[in-house]
């Protein structure tokens, strides 16, 4: 089952790398996001009622570390169709009220699960058999009602809000970078011309992020004397863009479950020794 899960994740998480390269329209990105999503976790499902789990560890783990995986996109890629589409024309001051009342809305999310908030992020598994286990749900631990009308066979009480847990954080991420693209307005404005004949980076957030530490890491920038924060500003004037809080970001990348912790890495290295026999081959 982790096998399987991996490789959906991998060729989702390349689908979805194109769809980011494009990162000046959010609802046609997101839409397609949604789309791909959703078909890998149909891919997902139907592998999952073929299989049978060896253990209940086993069956744990997929719906505390792998399902919430993918199925945190499809809530992330959703709520950020819904906020970009339901955001007002007007003044920068105005969409900045948009996206505050969008942070606000996870700080309401976050105060009603306050516990299960701590028990998921402090590694804690005294109640997994409870919690991610298949009709094992306990009224009384204040379950979602959607959790009532889902596929008993494919859900457990909890593995939804694992998942918008997940989803949550990147969307915070999401709203105070756009933030900071509108407290800022008149100097993105300046650079757009600018961004054209520099270098621009059309990879993905989260790789860049996972360079970035790495390069951190192995010390080979100013003999290893700059911190992540003048790393990431210089970067960012090099590129002309906003890292944002990547800081949440390192932290997805080091709770992936369902792929390499170093997937951008690997990829640099398959690529470049593809080169390399491809060079050797002529």
């Amino acid at each position: 089952m982790k096998n399987y899960s991996n490789s959906v994740m991998a060729e989702l998480e390349g689908q979805l790398k194109t769809m980011h390269s494009n990162e000046n329209y959010p609802i046609q990105s997101s839409q397609q996001a949604i789309k791909a999503t959703i078909a890998s976790l149909e891919q997902l499902k139907s592998f999952f009622k073929k299989h049978n789990f060896t253990s209940k560890s086993e069956e744990i783990e997929f719906f505390k570390d792998i399902k919430p995986q993918l199925a945190s996109k499809l809530i992330f890629y959703n709520e950020i169709y819904n906020i970009e589409i339901s955001k007002p024309s007007g003044s920068d001051k105005t969409i900045r009220k948009h996206y505050n009342r969008e942070l606000s809305k996870l700080k309401i999310f976050f105060d009603e699960n306050l516990e299960f908030y701590k028990y998921y992020r402090t590694g804690n598994t005294c109640l997994d058999k409870k919690y991610f286990l298949r009709r094992k749900h306990d009224i009384r631990m204040t379950l979602d009602s959607s959790y009532f009308q889902s596929d008993y066979d494919f859900t457990t009480s909890h593995d939804f809000k694992v998942a918008k847990i997940i989803a949550n954080d990147n969307i915070q991420v999401y709203l105070e970078t756009n933030l900071k693209k509108y407290q800022n307005g008149n100097q993105v404005n300046q650079h757009t011309e600018a961004n054209h004949k520099g270098l621009r980076w059309t990879g993905s957030k989260v790789a860049l992020v996972e360079l970035m530490y790495a390069l951190h890491a192995e010390g080979v920038l100013n003999n290893g004397n700059l911190s992540l924060n003048e790393i990431a500003k210089n970067i960012e004037s090099a590129f002309n863009l906003d890292i944002g809080q990547f800081n949440r970001i390192y932290l997805e990348i080091r709770n992936r479950k369902t792929m390499e912790k170093t997937n951008f890495l690997n990829s640099l290295k398959d690529n470049l020794i593809k080169r390399m026999d491809e060079a050797d081959e002529k």
